[in-house]
């Protein structure tokens, strides 16, 4: 499925949207009226398409008034980190304007490619963007890390934009900050946990469980910890979710940082697994036997080499998918499943 929808609602507007359909590989949903003539998909009325597409494609395109869409898109609208990317234009592509999502969601982006392509200018009115200093959203999207709690991304965006310092915890430089600056970010490099004040605007990078302790307090999680997965045929996706979910929590592990989950290639079609890897937003990983015989596991398996050919499957998956991390969780047991869980190096 594409992840672009364009919608438009005049002829001229179904012009430019094919023209666009044809640059960024979208679909072109038009009214009944014109949707033939144009190669368009039909709907009767906008705001019944745009409330059936609206979380089917992450990129949305109008070719409308900005009133209009406004009204089809409000009663839709949940959070910044779910809503998708709304990029409004005029029918003459003067003007595209990020409308929702502009970080989280690449709206602003997609304002400036959709620009390119019209000869249009992009109307960008988030703050940090107009100020030309960075946001942390952006900044942790771009970095692939995990946004907790939402309200305190505002108080450390407020805080780069009036030029206050934010402290930075952040002891395995997942931002990559060690090296590199960010022009704008007036970092406070925090080196212990205990040195950190709660009550100042801060960003702390973590794959462990936290607490949040206040709405200052950003916590940012790496996508860094592999979950390699053992189960008998049949298990299903209820056990596989709540064995990784228990561990998780009981090893102060954020599952927000959940990489993958991994298997043996036997096992890649399990209905369980695709279940579990879809209601935990990661995807699954299949590796082939001759890749994990060699890979050296803390808890052999003289039975599961009987029956699939290898002394291991979720400690030597987890191991092998880290790149050879660090096993931070060794095999822990369930009625149909194994798990095991690893640092990624």
């Amino acid at each position: 499925m594409k992840e672009t929808a364009i919608y438009a609602i005049t002829r001229q507007g179904a012009g430019l949207g094919r023209a666009l359909t044809e640059r960024i590989g979208a679909d072109l949903f038009l009214p009944s009226r014109i949707a033939e003539a144009y190669g368009g998909i039909a709907f009767d009325r906008l705001v019944e398409a745009v409330a059936k597409n609206f979380f089917l494609y992450p990129r949305q395109i109008f070719i409308a008034a900005t009133g209009i869409v406004v009204r089809s898109i409000a009663p839709l609208l949940r959070s910044k980190d779910s809503d998708p990317a709304v990029v409004v234009l005029d029918q003459r592509g003067r003007y595209v304007i990020s409308l929702l999502s502009g970080h989280l969601g690449g709206a602003n982006a997609m304002a400036q490619e959709v620009a390119q392509l019209t000869g249009g200018e992009a109307v960008i009115t988030t703050a940090s963007d107009t100020e030309g200093v960075p946001s942390i959203d952006l900044i942790a999207k771009e970095r692939n890390l995990s946004i907790s709690n939402l309200v305190a991304v505002k108080k450390i965006n407020m805080a780069i934009l009036e030029g206050r310092p934010v402290q930075i915890f952040d002891p395995e430089d997942q931002l990559g900050l060690k090296d590199t600056d960010i022009p704008g970010l007036i970092e406070e490099r925090i080196e212990k946990e205990a040195q950190y004040d709660i009550e100042a605007p801060g960003v702390w990078v973590t794959w462990r469980r936290k607490t949040h302790l206040g709405d200052g307090l950003l916590f940012l999680y790496p996508r860094c910890l592999v979950a390699g997965i053992g189960c008998n045929k049949g298990a299903t996706r209820q056990e596989i979710v709540d064995l990784i979910k228990a561990t998780f929590q009981k090893n102060s592990l954020a599952l927000e940082s959940l990489k993958c989950i991994c298997t043996i290639e036997g096992k890649r079609d399990e209905r369980g697994l695709i279940d579990a890897a879809l209601e935990l937003g990661v995807p699954l990983i299949s590796v082939d036997p001759s890749e994990i015989r060699s890979i050296a596991v803390p808890h052999p398996s003289e039975i599961v080499k009987r029956h699939i050919g290898v002394l291991s499957v979720c400690e030597a998956t987890a191991i092998l998918k880290s790149k050879k991390g660090r096993l931070l969780v060794p095999k822990t047991k369930g009625l149909n499943v194994t798990l095991a869980v690893a640092l990624e190096s």
